[in-house]
């Protein structure tokens, strides 16, 4: 039986997850730096970072999807598998 988080999701969402924080930190970072208060700059940072990593990060968010599917189709199997055992049919 395979482990229930497939090795590229977890790498895939760790990495996406990881490219989101930064840009907000630098998004935030750079409008401290031109002299907005702290809470402001975070709360902006949110607003702006979302749309920038649509564009950004497409090809993250794209490997993102396809290990989402991918679990999700192995996920689908082995319930099925299990469903059928516990019907009593051979596979």
């Amino acid at each position: 039986m395979t482990s229930p988080t497939a090795p590229g999701l977890l790498s895939a969402v760790g990495l996406y997850t990881l490219a989101r924080s930064g840009l907000l930190a630098v998004v935030a970072a750079l409008l401290m730096l031109a002299g907005v208060p702290v809470v402001v700059a975070l709360l902006v940072a949110l607003i702006v970072a979302l749309p920038l990593s649509m564009v950004l990060f497409r090809g993250l968010r794209s490997r993102l999807d396809a290990a989402l599917a991918e679990s999700s189709r192995r996920r689908s199997v082995e319930r099925e598998a299990l469903r059928s055992r516990l019907r009593g049919e051979d596979r």
